[in-house]
């Protein structure tokens, strides 16, 4: 039987500089998410990449004395690092500069323009910069921009326009009668409320004012615009052409999840459907509008001096640790704080303690009293069944959170079948049972139960924490990936070693105090 297909995308990062810790939540959460539908049986297709053209990056490449390619090659090599260093699984890492994407979107802005979508026209507006978005007087915050609050210019250009009106009415229709389409509900009745009900003004899609981007195939004093050229990336890069997709974009397209900040929905649930009507293209399935992660309350940014980053905190803490952090502490709809007390206190109270401990003080007590080795025996009794309708009951509790994209509690659903493990371990006390010979198959059965809980929550842990579901595996000396408790399995584990150590807080923030100086 053939295989589902399920194609997930990240927003592509914007090649101006080194990701921060919250632009990589993004790619870790499309990760987890990833590697859960291939653990399901899905044929995944997973994309991310870097938006590499427009004026600001025309901008910091001369500030940096190289030529844009030159450029964007160093930083979007320094994203992909990062990604790499987070372990993500992604199936292709696209770049709009690459010549074949580039040729794809001239194609489409010429199709558009000629079948009367795109016209030529003059933009006046207030300019920022940063964002490469012009705003009207009514949009502005405090005279500034809306979206990163810095000061805006007044600008007069020619340019080519998209009829967004046209489409007003189709896209209001799409996403009231697809409840799902747009994710957290509160982001859809922001786009209907704000943008679309009030009516849609042509949006301006391509510029005069900087040469580096893709050239309008027939009028190059013109550049297209980030909104046809980035949001194409989505179909570029799995066979989409103007003149008939190929069969790898039949097999792949619509996408089944766009995963994004929530600062850029508007153009992902406004701007990118419209593009695809026009193109008279299925949308994708959802647009998942991820909350921000903090520092310790604000919005991170290198002009408040708050970043922190990835590869970093991977050195100070591991990366399955950091992984765990921000998958974990980001709640489905609102924004997480990171702080290093607060990963250091969800290391030493999750990860070592919860986790850790069970994991070591289990394998411990096999080699103590079987030397290893431990064969089901069915010495039940009702402590057992509670802890077996935990274990049992996990693969519907995680994929039931997963369905809603509630990854955070999708990791509370195993981290509370491991507590059960703990606590299971303090009921039956083995140490007790142990001192009683005619005791000996009760205490095997209560450590068969205990390597069981661990090896399946194991397996649900891969897509969260793939390094440290591995360890476990392997320290459990077992293959065996079945979602279900097996009753008749003989387990030979191996000698236990740390998965996570607890951490000196005093003495870690001393360290980090230290490098920062």
């Amino acid at each position: 039987m053939e295989k589902k297909k399920y194609y997930i995308s990240t927003a592509i990062a914007y090649a101006s500089g080194k990701p921060h810790i919250g632009n990589t939540y993004e790619i870790v959460l499309a990760d987890a998410i990833a590697r859960y539908k291939r653990m399901q049986g899905y044929d995944v297709y997973f994309q991310t990449g870097t938006d590499e053209h427009g004026e600001k990056i025309e901008l910091k490449a001369k500030e940096a004395g190289l030529n844009p390619q030159k450029f964007v090659d160093n930083i979007s090599r320094e994203i992909k690092r990062i990604w790499d260093v987070m372990n993500t699984s992604y199936d292709k890492f696209v770049r709009t500069s690459d010549p074949h994407h580039k040729e794809v979107v001239g194609r489409i802005f010429e199709k558009l323009y000629q079948q009367g979508d795109i016209y030529l026209g003059k933009y006046e507006g207030l300019y920022c910069t940063p964002c490469e978005s012009f705003w009207t007087e009514t949009q502005l915050v405090d005279g500034k921009c809306p979206d990163c609050g810095r000061p805006v210019e007044k600008r007069s250009e020619e340019a080519y326009f998209f009829k967004m009106s046209k489409y007003q009415d189709q896209l209001i229709e799409y996403i009231e009668s697809h409840p799902e389409f747009i994710q957290p509900e509160s982001r859809k009745n922001e786009m209907i409320q704000n943008f679309l009900k009030p009516g849609l003004q042509d949006l301006c899609v391509s510029r005069t004012t900087f040469d580096w981007g893709v050239k309008v195939p027939f009028d190059d004093k013109h550049v297209v615009y980030v909104w046809i050229d980035a949001l194409s990336n989505y179909i570029t890069n799995i066979g989409y052409d103007v003149d008939g997709g190929s069969k790898e974009f039949q097999h792949w397209w619509p996408a089944d999840l766009h995963l994004i900040g929530k600062d850029i929905i508007r153009f992902h649930t406004i701007y990118w459907p419209i593009l695809l009507m026009a193109l008279d293209l299925p949308l994708p399935h959802q647009v998942f509008g991820h909350p921000w992660l903090l520092m310790g309350g604000d919005k991170m940014s290198k002009s408040k001096g708050n970043i922190m980053y990835a590869d970093d905190l991977v050195e100070l803490f591991g990366v399955d640790a950091i992984r765990y952090y921000v998958l974990h502490e980001i709640p489905f709809q609102n924004d997480g704080t990171i702080t290093y007390e607060l990963i250091i206190e969800r290391v030493n109270s999750d990860l070592a303690n919860v986790l850790g401990n069970l994991v070591q003080r289990t394998l411990a007590m096999v080699h103590k009293y079987f030397e290893g080795r431990v064969v089901t025996h069915s010495s039940i009794e009702e402590v057992d069944n509670d802890l077996r309708k935990s274990i049992c009951s996990l693969e519907d509790r995680v994929e039931k959170r997963m369905n809603h994209l509630e990854i955070g509690l999708a990791l509370d659903e195993i981290f509370e079948t491991l507590r059960k493990c703990n606590k299971y371990i303090d009921d039956t006390m083995p140490w007790a049972l142990a001192k009683d010979e005619s005791k000996r198959s009760r205490l095997e059965t209560v450590l068969y139960h205990l390597l069981e809980g661990i090896r399946i929550c194991a397996v649900f842990l891969a897509p969260f924490l793939p390094e440290t579901s591995e360890k476990m595996l392997k320290q459990l000396n077992c293959e065996n990936l079945s979602h279900t408790f097996i009753n008749d399995f003989t387990y030979q584990v191996h000698d236990p070693s740390p998965l996570f150590q607890r951490i000196d807080p005093i003495q870690k923030l001393k360290e980090i105090e230290e490098k920062s100086e």
